[in-house]
């Protein structure tokens, strides 16, 4: 039977030497991809040159300026994509030797229905309590996935239209998933495969990470909640005390963790309860655009991100 091909899509800002162990690592694949595909979002320490000078295989894309987001870059690299699986990678995530091998293997094995495969992911500063986790072990349907090591099939990611660019960067991947869901495609976690993540565990500290967290959260409630849930939401995330980096008390876990530590970013930041006010304020100006797109979710694995 004929291998199906793949292409692993990889978008670059300014990460020069990570980039150089994550196309080691894709260099020693026991299964080698098709193509891979590097955009590089105009990065200025030696990053494009380095591709070109150490990996001239790599299909390198030089964005113009570095003013584009990641959902933008992304979909550049997914529109370039010729392989039928596109794997989506960080720049900073290190692959397993087996990653590609594996993958296709486990999408052999599934109906054509599951769109993307996520794996266990493994980061600096995780906490027991997470990386035992019965849910972070289990093979399971989920409502996102970890868009630093994932890999899908191509044709579901065109059809949901690839990552929305309002969206810039963070949420996108529960975005995105959401989408796959109202057109009757699923999402896996695989623990099987594990790839390591540079990036500390939770949620990245700073100004920038917490609006377009808040920000995005919002935009993606305005497209797929009910009413009654998006106005709920901020009482249920407050009085849950959500958004921490201690284990929940019935033990559960995101399945995403873009925003464990939520409220130690809401204090550390200087006038941090404003930086959350300004991206709600900056939602609700996009409130036209996301009810254009409004399409509530009732798939069974539709999950608002309340863990």
């Amino acid at each position: 039977m004929t291998k199906p091909t793949v292409s692993l899509v990889i978008s670059v800002w300014n990460r020069k030497d990570d980039l150089r162990d994550n196309l080691r690592a894709i260099a020693a694949q026991t299964v080698p991809p098709d193509e891979v595909v590097v955009v590089d979002n105009a990065s200025r320490d030696g990053t494009p040159e380095m591709v070109l000078a150490e990996f001239p295989q790599v299909h390198l894309i030089r964005m113009p300026h570095s003013g584009y987001g990641a959902c933008e870059t992304f979909n550049v690299g997914f529109a370039s994509a010729r392989g039928e699986f596109i794997g989506i990678l960080d720049d900073d995530v290190v692959l397993p030797p087996d990653f590609v091998e594996r993958m296709l293997a486990k999408f052999a094995a599934e109906p054509a229905t599951t769109a993307i495969l996520s794996p266990k992911v493994r980061e600096p500063e995780m906490p027991a309590w997470y990386l035992d986790s019965p849910a972070v072990n289990t093979e399971r349907y989920l409502p996102t996935f970890r868009g630093c090591g994932s890999m899908a099939r191509a044709a579901p990611l065109r059809e949901a239209g690839w990552y929305d660019i309002r969206f810039f960067i963070f949420g996108n991947e529960r975005d995105l998933t959401t989408r796959l869901l109202n057109l009757g495609y699923r999402v896996k976690m695989v623990p099987s495969v594990e790839v390591f993540h540079k990036a500390p565990f939770g949620m990245r500290h700073g100004r920038r990470s917490l609006y377009y967290h808040v920000r995005n959260f919002w935009l993606y409630a305005f497209k797929y909640l009910p009413w009654r849930q998006v106005f709920g939401f901020p009482f249920a995330f407050l009085a849950g005390r959500r958004g921490g980096k201690q284990a929940g008390s019935g033990g559960e876990v995101a399945d995403a963790v873009g925003t464990i530590g939520l409220f130690e970013n809401i204090r550390a930041v200087p006038w941090g309860w404003w930086v959350v006010a300004r991206a709600t304020l900056a939602a609700l100006a996009s409130l036209p655009y996301c009810l254009r797109r409004r399409q509530v979710c009732r798939h069974p694995d539709f999950e608002p991100p309340l863990r």
